[in-house]
């Protein structure tokens, strides 16, 4: 990382704003969005997020905010040894913006001030010593200050280069705290298995309770890969798959899974849920009388729902505006439970909220089935076949005790 980088992302953090961070500095918005990615990379961190094409920064950001302060106050010292106070107008700012200075080069000149040669600090890194010579000629050409005095036995500090020796120390000591973290965030994010799944009903849905048994049985096994888990869309479940987001994922739908390794986990059928104390028998009654809401074409679900419902039934009500798409299955519940919608589900999926909603069977059978995809990582194997026995026993007592009621 360049110093210039480092407090260009500590504006972008602050501001929340890619280009007014550009406009203040007077650089291109790619420049201002390159050295905050940059930083996230470095740090294996997302700091912000693109929400309705404005910047959003997390909750990361301010940690990270507060660890770069040593190296903004010591970024303001520099600027003020060379002549360019960064607190006082906004062309020291756009000074302070481009420092070039690498932190790595930085830390080669301490290196080289703590052994006292430029020939033993070029062996410990590893360097030629032209090549490190170079870079420190460089560094002294740029803050315009002689650093070091060339003797016969070694390389003494100026007094110019022992304040650079303080400014630089207090840097890298920064940067290394903030790396530190980075560096045992991206050990545990290496050992762990990221599994993705679909939005569940609820706690008592087989999703949920597939997901905390596999959780469970395989923290029994003292397995060397600690389990994080994420719920979204289809959509977004292939795309995080794809990327390397997630190692695991349980969907509803085979399309796109062309390109991963994939078993199906289950297959069922497609139901109407409605208001329990509704009486409507036929769904062409229900989706009549009862407004819709249903999960959105994102979802397999919502997909699968969305294709019955144009081609099956072209009531006027499924065209209409009173059709509502929510991709939060608890919502969806509720609405149909709570205030008279109606909504399509999974039969697999519809059973352990019958004592909420009526279950209302199509006139024509839609079938239905839900996937695992999972990458190259044989902990991502292992917890497919556990997931798969998990939802075959969850889904069987589900039949069992809806028997019984029945």
């Amino acid at each position: 990382m360049h110093l210039g980088a480092l407090f260009i992302a500590s504006h972008v953090l602050t501001s929340g704003s890619v280009r007014e961070t550009a406009r203040r500095f007077q650089l291109s918005p790619s420049t201002v969005s390159t050295a905050i990615h940059n930083l996230e990379t470095e740090l294996a961190m997302t700091l912000t997020e693109r929400a309705s094409g404005e910047l959003a920064t997390l909750i990361a950001s301010g940690r990270v905010l507060e660890g770069l302060k040593p190296i903004m106050a010591a970024i303001a010292e520099l600027g003020q040894w060379a002549g360019h106070d960064a607190a006082a107008a906004e062309s020291d700012e756009a000074w302070a913006s481009r420092i070039p200075v690498k932190i790595v080069t930085m830390e080669r000149f301490l290196e080289v001030a703590d052994q006292g040669s430029i020939n033993r600090a070029a062996r410990r890194l590893r360097l030629g010593q032209p090549q490190l010579s170079l870079q420190l000629a460089n560094l002294e050409k740029f803050l315009g200050h002689r650093l070091f005095e060339r003797q016969a036995q070694g390389s003494v500090l100026t007094e110019e280069g022992r304040r650079a020796y303080q400014i630089f120390m207090a840097i890298s000591q920064a940067w290394n705290d903030l790396k530190s973290s980075a560096d045992e965030r991206y050990r545990r994010t290496a050992r762990s298995l990221r599994i993705g799944s679909i939005i569940p009903t609820g706690s008592e849905s087989w999703v949920a309770r597939c997901l905390g048994t596999l959780v469970s049985e395989w923290n029994v096994r003292r397995s060397n890969n600690a389990i994080s888990l994420v719920s979204m869309t289809a959509d977004d479940l292939r795309e995080a798959l794809k990327s390397g987001r997630i190692d695991v994922a349980i969907l509803d739908s085979v399309f796109g899974l062309e390109s991963f390794r994939h078993r199906e986990l289950l297959q069922t059928d497609m139901v109407v849920i409605a208001p329990p104390n509704s009486t409507e028998t036929s769904v062409a009654d229900l989706v009549a009388g009862h407004p819709i809401c249903m999960p959105s074409p994102r979802t397999g679900l919502g997909h699968a729902a969305m294709a019955f419902s144009y081609e099956r039934a072209p009531n006027r009500r499924l065209r209409g505006q009173d059709i509502t798409a929510a991709d939060s299955l608890p919502v969806i519940v509720d609405l149909v439970a709570n205030h008279g919608y109606v909504s399509f589900l999974g039969r697999v999926s519809a059973m352990p909220i019958a004592d909420k909603v009526r279950i209302v069977d199509l006139d024509e059978h839609l079938p239905m089935s839900y996937h695992v995809a999972f990458n190259h990582r044989k902990a991502a194997a292992d917890a497919c076949i556990m997931i798969i026995e998990a939802a075959a026993r969850i889904t069987s007592e589900a039949v069992v005790k809806t028997a019984a009621v029945a």
